[in-house]
């Protein structure tokens, strides 16, 4: 998979334009209040435990498979990247994350098994998708 076309581009907004930006540049960010610490994906302005204004912090990109699901076909997506693998990744920084798992065959994957982030590009300059591949 070198480019994430033809599949839909995320939703841009101002809480989220800083996190695709980002992934444009192979880094993934994440909200973080500086009050209570907890470290929050989906990018958010504010803490959903205190509403304090978050700030933003640099993942490692590491995590393990928290849970996951295979689809053999889906409309729309690219016959050569199927079957697809939909995971929510469990971040080494707390969070979990709904993202795509790719370069596995999902009979060799368990939830469990460790993963790094990897980047997709796509036609847009500041947009980046994350998705996950295993270690």
């Amino acid at each position: 998979m070198d480019v994430w076309e033809p599949r839909p581009l995320p939703n841009v907004t101002p809480e989220s334009e800083r996190y695709w930006e980002a992934a444009s540049n192979d880094r993934l960010l994440l909200s973080k209040c500086p009050d209570c610490d907890l470290v929050i994906h989906y990018p958010r302005a504010r803490c959903p435990d205190c509403f304090t204004e978050t700030e933003w912090t640099e993942a490692s990109g590491d995590g393990r498979i928290y849970s996951y699901s295979v689809a053999e076909r889906m409309e729309g997506w690219p016959e050569a990247d199927l079957p697809l693998v939909v995971a929510y990744v469990e971040l080494a920084e707390g969070p979990r994350m709904m993202t795509n798992l790719i370069g596995c065959d999902p009979d060799d994957i368990s939830v469990g098994d460790s993963v790094s982030a990897v980047f997709i590009s796509t036609e847009e300059d500041n947009i980046g998708i994350p998705v996950f591949r295993p270690d």
